[in-house]
């Protein structure tokens, strides 16, 4: 999907706290009440102690999807599923800086497939990190959460290193995407450090479901006012 660049709030549910039994259905409704991308967890049991979803996920929910499908792969090795995942219609694809040693290769891979390439930074990872790679990605994620499973709490440490990442990224076309723990108490911080892409999980998912949605309208309506409160 093309996408005009902007540092507009999006809110991004994450599936992994969704109705496994209804997942095109789920996507439908939170689009239905305000969510700006699809968020995919995909996780391998091996890079991160927990095994998700696959492309073979990503292509079926693919259709009930509007806007963007946000596939952030927690494994490793990445590249040999870049094309299915490619396949399976994500319009951005991240990748961890720990999950392999020849993370430039996977970018322009990324890219090269069609997607935006995204870069993913655990929380003991620093921001230097990123750096010699800003020129090669379009989505930075940092992780307020250790990867692997949902509902943990929130790393408050991480907010300076968003504003770190901000700063470096200057006029690039970068997002800033934050996973873990976001809900209107935590996303004015990282709002306030520079990031517009907001991951939600069970903070947007809490108390709806696919025949009673409007929770998730609330929920989203509420993160989204409080990130956008905090930029003033």
């Amino acid at each position: 999907m093309t996408e005009i660049f902007d540092r507009s709030i999006k809110i991004a549910p994450s599936i992994l706290a969704a109705d496994f039994a209804a997942f095109g259905a789920e996507c439908a409704a939170v689009e239905g009440q305000g969510a700006d991308w699809i968020h995919v967890d995909v996780m391998d049991g091996h890079f991160v102690p927990n095994i998700t979803f696959g492309p073979a996920t990503c292509a079926a929910i693919r259709p009930h999807i509007k806007g963007v499908m946000d596939v952030h792969l927690m494994i490793a090795p990445v590249d040999p599923y870049i094309e299915a995942f490619a396949k399976a219609g994500a319009d951005v694809l991240t990748a961890h800086v720990e999950a392999g040693p020849h993370i430039h290769r996977t970018l322009q891979a990324i890219r090269g497939a069609g997607m935006r390439a995204g870069l993913a930074l655990n929380p003991g990872t620093p921001a230097e990190s990123a750096l010699p790679l800003l020129d090669d990605i379009d989505l930075v994620c940092v992780m307020t959460v250790n990867p692997g499973f949902g509902g943990q709490s929130f790393i408050r440490s991480q907010v300076e290193k968003v504003a770190a990442l901000r700063a470096a990224i200057g006029d690039r076309p970068v997002h800033i995407e934050i996973d873990g723990g976001v809900d209107p108490s935590t996303a004015p911080l990282v709002a306030a450090a520079g990031a517009d892409v907001l991951v939600a999980g069970s903070a947007v998912f809490r108390g709806g479901s696919v025949d009673a949605p409007e929770a998730y309208g609330t929920n989203i309506a509420e993160i989204r006012a409080a990130a956008e409160a905090a930029r003033g």
